[in-house]
């Protein structure tokens, strides 16, 4: 609530005066203890004194029920009272000494005395009017789990698509992205596997093999092309779970891609083309990129099992898809570094430039 500067001005005089009557009647209470009680030295009754105070807010309204203590400097004794409905308080019979006043009130900030109170015998103090401030408002935030974080970019990254159509998922474009988690890892190769654009592309390069005559072992018509979508389809589910869910699991390494995007052409192409041999661990550390490697093998490996007889070649054959899948990987990280970022929809806005 506002108020003008004159209710203001009135309203802390007539609280002061408030405070006076209180030294007045305590002044008047010991007078008549001297006279009543004729056993009480003079003098002890003389040597006590009082300290009074009022206290407002920043609007100069009274603050009811505040927490007020007197401390002793010397012996360290404390005395507590509470302000009454007009924010005045008062400790009577205090004897000389020095002292410091603490105020605490519900809703404000903490309130003491700068400089110590010499109270001097039979000393009725007024101390100035006592103005708190609002107290600050703190909001404790759950710290969120890295798990959950990691959840939150890996929900961020199932939207990214090249062109808005082609799914661009196990890329990252966060500065330090947080560690996946078993789960997530199996999850984002899942949400890979089964994305409609997965089995259309699968499909069209299905079509391309049957056209040029790919595979004959597999034949033509219907039939041949089912074989081929088959196998395709086959090739990227093994090389999916296996390269980017099971061995990153295992060796506990991270399976995307981390866009740097700064620095000149020649490191980027370099770094771009080195995350085929290295990859950062769920430690955050880079270390040599055995799920890669191993899942390029085991997927050439396992693809032995479905095409056709006529053209495979044993060990040769596996070798030479391993090969392939590393050199595809290469080209596939330098587009990413160079091309597709800008092609990207649903890919986080750009960090400022570094160094």
């Amino acid at each position: 609530m506002q108020f003008s500067s004159q209710a203001k001005g009135s309203s802390q005089g007539w609280r002061l005066a408030c405070a006076f009557l209180c030294l007045a009647w305590n002044s008047a209470a010991v007078l008549n203890a001297q006279q009543t009680n004729a056993a009480e030295p003079p003098s002890a009754l003389l040597a006590a004194g009082s300290i009074a105070g009022i206290i407002t807010d920043t609007d100069a309204a009274g603050v009811p029920s505040a927490q007020v203590t007197l401390e002793d400097t010397t012996s360290k004794a404390t005395r507590n009272t509470q302000s009454d409905d007009h924010g005045a308080f008062l400790f009577s019979s205090v004897p000389s000494g020095t002292y410091v006043v603490t105020v605490r009130a519900n809703g404000f900030s903490p309130w003491k005395i700068k400089d110590v109170i010499l109270l001097h015998e039979s000393e009725d103090f007024l101390l100035p009017t006592v103005e708190l401030g609002v107290e600050s408002i703190s909001t404790t935030v759950n710290a969120i789990s890295m798990e959950d974080l990691a959840e939150q970019q890996i929900t961020a990254e199932e939207h990214q698509r090249i062109l808005g159509v082609l799914p661009n998922f196990f890329v990252s474009y966060v500065s330090d992205p947080a560690p996946l988690t078993r789960k997530q890892k199996f999850k984002l190769a899942l949400v890979v596997s089964r994305d409609p654009l997965t089995f259309l592309t699968t499909g069209i390069n299905a079509g391309i093999e049957q056209w040029q005559g790919d595979f004959a072992g597999y034949g033509q018509e219907f039939s041949g092309y089912a074989k081929r979508y088959g196998a395709t389809y086959g090739d990227r589910l093994s090389s999916t779970f296996l390269g980017a869910a099971l061995l990153p699991s295992l060796l506990h390494q991270d399976p995307r891609y981390f866009y740097r995007g700064h620095g000149p052409i020649m490191v980027r192409a370099l770094y771009a083309i080195s995350t085929v041999a290295v990859c950062k661990g769920d430690n955050g550390h880079w270390q040599p990129n055995y799920s890669n490697i191993l899942g390029n093998l085991g997927a050439a490996g396992i693809s032995t099992l479905y095409y056709p007889s006529s053209d495979q070649h044993g060990v040769q054959v596996t070798v030479t898809n391993t090969l392939l899948g590393v050199a595809e990987g290469a080209f596939g990280t330098l587009f990413q570094e160079f091309l597709l970022r800008h092609l990207t929809h649903g890919a986080p806005p750009k960090a400022p430039p570094q160094p």
